[in-house]
């Protein structure tokens, strides 16, 4: 075998080792893509499904409490206008606090999102 016969075995090697690299790639990348996209979306129907039950539980919370406060003030429309001050008020504090929860919302993401990331 001569050498340049030598130096096209090894670079047919090198070319062929290099498509299966690029293939395999292709296919992790693929995986990786679906597993974050399930994750994503699994987190997105479970907030909607657990963010739905909440606020029809919290919806029924407060107008029984705002019946239970107006009857004891024997107005029932102060009480509506006491559980509707809470709930501005609750939502005030939230918007003053919205920078926090956006850094907290992003760091518990980043390590779902990330955490598998660490044997690449």
């Amino acid at each position: 075998m001569s050498v340049f016969e030598s130096i096209s075995d090894a670079s047919t090697k090198a070319v062929d080792k290099s498509e299966l690299y690029l293939k395999k790639s292709h296919e992790f990348y693929k995986l990786k893509i679906f597993q974050q996209l399930s994750i994503s979306i699994s987190m997105v129907f479970k907030a909607v499904a657990i963010g739905g039950a909440l606020i029809i539980g919290v919806t029924f919370m407060a107008i029984a409490m705002a019946f239970y406060i107006g009857a004891l003030l024997d107005n029932y429309a102060l009480g509506f206008i006491i559980v509707g001050s809470l709930f501005v008020i609750t939502a005030f504090i939230l918007f003053l606090m919205r920078k926090f929860i956006n850094t907290l919302v992003i760091q518990k993401l980043s390590k779902s999102f990330f955490k598998h990331d660490k044997g690449l």
